[in-house]
């Protein structure tokens, strides 16, 4: 055998050793994930705020289905996923779901937006959710999100403070 296939041996011995430490570690994150995503919500409150957007309550709806004279929540809220809908809304059954959201809240809170619409109106329901309820529903996709979202915004505040300087150290020039 050369050395070649030597050192491939060795590193599929490393790899499989890797998964045997690795699978009780998973298993250990996925019984914490919640109470993860629940840190992970709280600590980005500050972030949600200024970020955030106001999601839409209720809007009339034109010929073309456009919405106009629309009203909003009052909290600024970041999108982490989208699902299937559900058949009809907590608050009322007779309402279809067309659109459901994971949302988290400048509040820290994780809710779900279920849209409706009958033609003429469009309207929602803020509906909360445990972070095991978010995580049941959505997945761990959520956490990747928020966790992306972060720092796609560290991202875009290190990329202003560089422009900034850019400008300053030109207009000093």
């Amino acid at each position: 055998m050369d050395d070649i296939e030597k050192g491939f041996d060795q590193l599929l011995d490393m790899v499989e050793e890797m998964n045997r430490k690795s699978t009780p570690l998973l298993a250990d994150v996925r019984k914490k994930a919640a109470a993860l995503l629940e840190k992970m919500g709280r600590s980005t409150v500050p972030v949600v705020q200024r970020i955030g957007m106001t999601m839409v309550d209720r809007a009339k709806l034109d010929g073309k289905g456009e919405p106009y004279d629309a009203q909003y929540h009052p909290r600024k809220m970041i999108v982490l996923g989208k699902s299937e809908p559900a058949p009809y809304r907590p608050d009322d059954p007779g309402k279809k779901v067309t659109d459901q959201f994971c949302v988290l809240s400048d509040e820290g809170k994780f809710f779900e937006i279920m849209y409706s619409s009958d033609g003429m109106l469009l309207d929602s329901f803020l509906n909360p959710l445990t972070p095991d309820q978010v995580l049941d529903i959505y997945g761990l996709e959520v956490m990747f999100m928020l966790y992306r979202a972060m720092k796609d915004y560290l991202q875009d505040q290190k990329d202003l403070v560089d422009a900034l300087g850019r400008v300053l150290d030109y207009i000093q020039a």
